[in-house]
């Protein structure tokens, strides 16, 4: 009897879409898988986190030869949308759909091994895509650089709760620069890499708009406008150039739309402007803030004015000053207004006080 209802659950398994999956039935309730099965739960397990992702598209980009790598990230509704250019060698177009199957790869002759293990099995993408609602190539040509959007289900696929935080930086025993404090969020898996490429690769990362702005001002200073009065299409330019050929806000965001970037027309007119600064690099910015915090205290930030009231630590002021520019670019947004600089947070013993040096936006 115990025979006869194994035979009907191993039919039953064998049927439908069992039948994709096992290759070999080897009894004692053993299988042998399909390959493609096994790359399936390979690839599951490759990816676990979001910031999984973030490195493994970084290292994408860095193995295509970029040397400038833009992040721009969104979360609406557990809905986590990754946009990702560079301006290495591109894909052709041929090429937009097949480099996301198993074990594609460019890197026939440059697998590499670094920090975070091998790199160029042709898993990387395959692994993304079977985590992810939606990765695919929004543009992209050979020699042309890539744009790549990410779009994951953070119910499904976690990331760290505090995506806010960034991490601190100190040299390690070689002299190299390391992570040391801080949540493994996207933000220190992109240090993390920029640290580890410091000399080959810069890192962008911020809002699509943050990433507009930056585009734009990079793109101003490296196109010759000469080229542009014989330019018959935006797409013969590099995608992390074509922003900087929009002759008004309506041409900005229709080349925005075009590389995955979804702005509004206000804030178009805001970047063409000027009025929205670009992006420091992620490692100029732990950099800089490495050094800051290594220098005296200033006297926008007294936490010394009374040592038996309110004393909050340096880098907890240091965040928290991140924390409220970014809800006052909100604000900004609605009113036209601009930071001239970084807001003073002032600590005394029963007070906290926050100033905002304002511009009017014309």
């Amino acid at each position: 009897m115990a025979d006869s209802s194994g035979l009907i659950s191993f039919i039953a398994s064998m049927s439908g879409e069992g039948t994709l999956r096992v290759e070999e039935n080897l009894g004692e309730g053993y299988v042998r898988l399909r390959v493609s099965e096994a790359e399936r739960r390979q690839a599951k397990h490759d990816i676990q986190h979001v910031e999984d992702i973030v490195i493994e598209m970084l290292r994408n980009a860095r193995d295509a030869g970029a040397t400038r790598i833009y992040l721009a990230m969104t979360k609406e509704e557990g809905v986590r949308t990754l946009l990702f250019l560079d301006n290495g060698s591109g894909v052709p177009a041929d090429m937009h759909d097949r480099i996301f199957d198993a074990r594609v790869t460019s890197k026939l002759e440059s697998m590499k091994m670094d920090r975070w293990g091998v790199h160029g099995r042709g898993m990387a993408l395959f692994s993304i895509r079977q985590n992810a609602q939606e990765a695919f190539v929004v543009s992209s040509a050979p020699k042309l650089g890539s744009s790549f959007k990410v779009v994951v289900d953070t119910s499904t696929l976690k990331e760290r709760a505090d995506q806010s935080s960034w991490p601190s930086v100190q040299k390690d025993e070689e002299g190299q620069l390391v992570c040391v404090k801080g949540p493994h969020n996207i933000n220190r898996a992109a240090c993390e890499f920029a640290c580890a490429e410091l000399h080959g690769c810069d890192v962008y990362l911020g809002s699509p708009t943050d990433i507009a702005a930056t585009l734009f001002a990079h793109a101003t200073r490296s196109v010759d406008t000469s080229t542009l009065l014989f330019l018959d299409d935006v797409e013969q330019l590099p995608v992390v150039d074509r922003l900087g050929s929009a002759a008004d806000a309506a041409h900005f965001l229709s080349i925005a739309s075009s590389i995955g970037l979804e702005i509004s027309e206000r804030t178009a007119h805001r970047i063409l402007s000027g009025s929205i600064a670009p992006l420091r690099s992620v490692a100029s910015r732990v950099l800089r803030e490495r050094t800051h915090m290594a220098r005296p205290q200033s006297a926008s930030v007294d936490l010394d004015r009374d040592r038996r009231g309110l004393k909050i630590a340096r880098d907890d002021i240091e965040r928290f000053s991140r924390a409220v520019e970014r809800d006052f670019n909100e604000l900004a947004e609605r009113y036209y207004l601009s930071l001239t600089s970084e807001p003073h947070v002032r600590v005394t013993r029963d007070r906290i006080t926050v100033t905002f040096d304002i511009g009017k936006e014309e």
